[in-house]
């Protein structure tokens, strides 16, 4: 049944109201969830700080992260089917992406700013760097998952090395690419957040009015906007897997 699996959720919600309601849970520290959808209405009729209301936060941060993680797809999607492909090319770029990866995208703060200054430039880096990796990584993944014996086959067909790469590498690679993008957009959305806490130019980003709710002591605020950063990464995830799901019928 379709309905059980939000009675979980919504026996949480009835409990934590519940214990909000008997003083319990001090609203202080953890508003109730009525507090929580009267203050989702605060920020969409008064905003944070008054006048930046909730739907230009979103937009902002939504730019932010299109920008970086559109760059990020661009460059790791053919990257990624190149060092597949050609073993020497992996040898050669696997050392460097090895050191790399494993920094955090938030330890390039002080650097992008140091580069970009405060804005959408340094954001856009740092989202990037987040986004870059798993799509680079999967990417490559799918390419070596491809049997080999397709490819000699082809080969064997006398097909030219291009054909061999549109019609067998790329369509074979698909899913792992969106695996990544997937990936990639997750990490890109929680690195765009965390990188607005630093301050933005234009005082607009879902990260930078989080921040400002706390300066003021609005703990309702700060869950609300929570909230509509978790659900906006949710459709965003169903919308990649939508369009993965028209582009690979085959699979």
């Amino acid at each position: 049944m379709k309905k059980d699996r939000y009675l979980l959720l919504l026996l949480l919600i009835s409990i934590w109201q519940g214990l909000s309601s008997l003083h319990l849970i001090p609203s202080y520290k953890l508003a109730s969830p009525v507090e929580i959808i009267l203050g989702f209405i605060d920020l969409m009729i008064v905003g944070v700080p008054p006048g930046h209301l909730l739907h230009h936060h979103v937009l902002y941060s939504l730019y932010r992260v299109a920008l970086g993680y559109g760059v990020a797809a661009l460059l790791a999607i053919p990257l990624g089917l190149l060092m597949g492909w050609f073993p020497k090319l992996r040898r050669m770029v696997s050392p460097l992406v090895e050191v790399v990866r494993p920094i955090p995208p938030l330890a390039w703060i002080p650097i992008a700013i140091l580069w970009f200054g405060i804005g959408i430039k340094s954001a856009a880096f740092i989202i990037f760097l987040g986004a870059f990796f798993p799509i680079l990584l999967n990417t490559i993944a799918g390419v070596l998952s491809i049997n080999p014996l397709l490819v000699e086959a082809a080969r064997t067909l006398h097909a030219k090395e291009k054909d061999i790469f549109y019609k067998v590498l790329l369509p074979g690679s698909v899913p792992s690419i969106f695996v990544g993008m997937r990936i990639g957009i997750g990490v890109g959305w929680m690195t765009l957040v965390a990188a607005e806490f630093t301050g933005v130019k234009e005082g607009f980003g879902l990260g930078y009015m989080i921040m400002t709710a706390r300066d003021i002591q609005r703990p309702d605020e700060i869950l609300a906007g929570m909230l509509v950063i978790g659900v906006i990464g949710l459709l965003i995830d169903v919308g990649l897997r939508a369009t993965e799901s028209r582009m690979i019928r085959w699979r």
